[in-house]
């Protein structure tokens, strides 16, 4: 039978689990020699959570049990545990350096985890909790940037390591809510860095780019160079606030501020705005009732300011923590707040970078309506995950073949069920 001899290859699944403000999303591939094949999809309006946290544990554990299940029955298979993205718990990033004596033999696995072990004793700052620990560059009796030390020979190996950090108590809630419906976490991921493994080329990776990640409560920020990410950080404000804040200004439900934000809004003026007018239906007005019209111009008032808090927020931690420059000019940005009419040209003027609009560059197969930016971070996890699996740099899985490759059905369910 087709599903018992999928389930004999039960191991060698993966489920991702993306949490986010305005949706969560399971996806369930399946990884062999080629790459990635994912077989089912989920994908939940989110409620119970703000900002990637739980504000309300019935309603988030709803929203993440129905996504895993509506996966499941997609895949035809249960899973047992996730890779699950995270951006609450006010992430931070910090550089470590540690060595330890190794006594002139050969390096090992073993000197790599004891090496990484001591890094993460040593970041444990406030009471807060290690997500992440990123070794950068390695040294060896201080000659400094060895990419891969197992197999050399030194007295004393050294390494940079990158450590993400988290309040514990949300991680908790996140953890608490998984659990609820009866799955493992197979490691936490922090979103712009999941996001960036989907969406940057090879070179962006290795020569340097920053990731924006603009979800609906939050906005992710990783850099990457070197093949590696260096730093991340979370802001948070997201789609959601402009959202909120048109429904507030024109006296308008949240759906209907939304579907104006989308179909209307723009974070750059034209002349054409004072001329354009939009209908606005009023909180508690009728069906019935005749259109308010109002001019699209006002509309731009309202989401330019939150953007530009937004970007320049961005900015100034960019530049506090040092990865301003840093990186170079490339500014990729990604998510579902992402495609906002006008974002690119002032993300562009305001961060004084050069700009594109990315989507999961991976997963040619999926169709539009699942290939989009607000996927981005699922994309990653599953990225994330083959990564841990075959223990490569995340320049080396630029371009998995097979991943998506048989998704006509995933489409379809897209077609039929959005």
């Amino acid at each position: 039978e087709p599903a018992m001899s999928k389930r004999k290859m039960g191991h060698d699944l993966i489920g991702a689990l993306d949490v986010g403000s305005s949706k969560v999303c399971c996806f369930i591939a399946h990884a062999d020699e080629a790459g990635l094949n994912v077989l089912g999809i989920g994908h939940q309006v989110a409620r119970g959570l703000r900002a990637g946290a739980v504000v309300d544990m019935a309603a988030a554990d709803h929203s993440i049990m129905t996504a895993v299940h509506a996966a499941e029955q997609m895949a035809g298979e249960r899973i047992r545990s996730v890779y699950m993205n995270f951006s609450a718990g006010n992430p931070a990033s910090l550089r470590v350096e540690v060595d330890v004596a190794v006594n002139g033999h050969e390096i090992g696995d073993g000197d790599i985890r004891r090496l990484l072990g001591q890094g993460s004793a040593r970041c444990e700052p406030d009471g807060r909790e290690v997500i992440h620990t990123i070794p950068l560059s390695y040294t060896i009796d201080g000659n400094r940037g060895i990419r891969e030390p197992r197999g050399l020979f030194g007295d004393r190996l050294g390494v940079n390591i990158h450590v993400v950090t988290a309040e514990p108590g949300p991680m908790r809630n996140l953890t608490a809510c998984v659990a609820h419906s009866h799955l493992d976490i197979a490691a936490r991921v922090v979103s712009p860095y999941a996001s960036g493994l989907a969406c940057l080329v090879e070179d962006e990776i290795d020569l340097g780019a920053t990731l924006l990640e603009m979800g609906g409560g939050t906005t992710g920020v990783a850099v990457f160079l070197d093949g590696e990410v260096v730093h991340t950080d979370v802001v948070p404000i997201g789609g959601n606030h402009i959202t909120n804040d048109i429904a507030r200004g024109l006296s308008t439900s949240i759906e209907h501020a939304a579907r104006m934000k989308s179909l209307f809004g723009s974070a750059i003026p034209s002349p054409a705005d004072e001329r354009e007018t939009i209908d606005v239906r009023l909180v508690g007005e009728s069906e019935d009732a005749g259109p308010n019209p109002v001019p699209r111009s006002q509309l731009v008032s309202i989401i330019r300011p939150r953007i530009e808090e937004t970007l320049e927020l961005v900015r100034n931690r960019l530049e506090a923590s040092g990865f301003g420059h840093a990186a170079g000019r490339r500014l990729v940005i990604t998510g579902g707040a992402s495609q906002l009419q006008g974002l690119r040209e002032l993300a562009g003027q305001m961060l004084g970078k050069h700009v594109r609009l990315s989507r999961p560059l991976t997963i040619a197969g999926l169709a539009e309506a699942t290939a989009g930016p607000a996927f981005s971070t699922c994309a990653g996890l599953l990225i994330y995950a083959l990564r841990q699996r075959r223990d490569v740099p995340p320049k080396a899985l630029g371009a998995l073949e097979g991943f998506g490759g048989r998704l006509g059905r995933v489409g379809q369910w897209f077609r039929d069920n959005l």
